[in-house]
């Protein structure tokens, strides 16, 4: 193994300034394990990091983005005991949050994969071994490298706390990466699925995964008339609620009777506006939502390999090319966007 690596890094925020550079290979400690990254994903996360628009605190530059990965074991610490060189692993995005509630440290610290602490974008990585998990036998690197963020994301919504019933109808927003996911989670568990976007041909895409039914909502911009014309005025159970602002509104307003809202993301902002007579009306429930834990994570994945499930990816980029994946995905990819460091093995 050669005693040096490329990694991009960042010497200051703005994609502008990632920078393709040279560092040591790192040493895994006592409980570590070193492990060569062999793809990793990109998050709309990854993007307010990169900018400067997320972290509160100014992490140490420079800095290594990018909270996804998937690589293989390649050496490991005095005393580790839960994997082996040759092991394929993914990393726990809440790296302190094992199962059950967060430790209270969490919502002050946030330690994070990606910011503030140190991402994975880069040849070699090291990760405590209580922080990774092994990748389903039934995926590729790059098709495992999709799954810390988004997929977890999407699994805590609706099977984690969402406890999601065969014939319920979940709602998506757009057709990123959570999105997609909770439709191939919700298909698999006998759930059928609306998808709402603005692009007719990422709807027209969306049908041939299964969607039960699409929503324009360029063409109807209070979608959720039409989110009950499709359930024939019941509503739908359940809504991954990725666009934030006013629109929770109209998630409330497709809800069914005891429906449940995952606030997930908060791309037309931060704040949620919404009247409380709906949701008093409904008995809605409104679930905030940051990806999960590592043992609904080791969950995820065995259902994954059991069901066949295979993460939609729009483009797979090379090493070098981090900086176009990154202006993908502001354009808006189908599912997700991909960074390949090597060959699949």
């Amino acid at each position: 193994m050669s005693e040096t690596m490329k990694r991009w890094q960042l010497p200051s925020f703005g994609l502008k300034n990632l920078e393709l550079a040279e560092a040591p290979v790192p040493g895994p400690g006592s409980n570590e394990l070193l492990i060569q990254v062999a793809a990793v994903s990109l998050n709309y996360r990854d993007k307010l990091v990169v900018e400067g628009e997320l972290l509160p605190d100014r992490p140490t530059m420079p800095f290594v983005p990018v909270s996804d990965m998937a690589g293989e074991v390649v050496a490991t610490g005095a005393d580790v005991s839960r994997f082996k060189v040759g092991d394929r692993v993914l990393g726990n995005f809440w790296t302190q949050w094992i199962d059950g509630e967060p430790p209270r440290e969490m919502a002050r610290h946030g330690l994070s994969l990606g910011g503030p602490l140190p991402g994975m974008l880069a040849e070699y990585v090291t990760l405590h071994e209580g922080v990774a998990v092994k990748a389903p036998a039934s995926l590729t690197d790059e098709e495992a490298s999709t799954l810390p963020v988004a997929a977890l994301t999407a699994w805590s919504a609706l099977i984690e706390t969402g406890h999601l019933k065969a014939g319920q109808t979940v709602l998506v927003q757009g057709t990123g990466g959570v999105a997609m996911f909770g439709l191939q989670f919700a298909q698999a568990f006998g759930a059928r699925v609306i998808v709402t976007s603005q692009s007719t041909e990422k709807l027209e895409h969306a049908k041939t995964l299964g969607a039960f039914g699409v929503i324009d909502t360029r063409a109807n911009p209070d979608w959720s008339a039409a989110a009950l014309d499709l359930t024939d005025g019941h509503g739908v159970d359940h809504v991954l609620e990725l666009i934030g602002g006013d629109n929770i509104s109209r998630s409330a307003a497709a809800l069914a009777s005891g429906g449940r809202i995952a606030q997930i993301g908060f791309m037309k902002g931060p704040e949620i506006v919404l009247s409380a007579v709906p949701m008093m009306l409904k008995r809605a429930i409104i679930q905030g939502i940051s990806v999960g834990h590592r043992r609904s994570f080791e969950d995820m994945n065995r259902a994954i390999d059991q069901h066949g499930i295979k993460p939609v990816i729009d483009r797979v980029y090379a090493f070098e090319d981090a900086r176009a994946a990154f202006d993908h995905l502001e354009r808006g990819p189908f599912g997700k966007v991909v960074v390949r460091f090597k060959s699949e093995v």
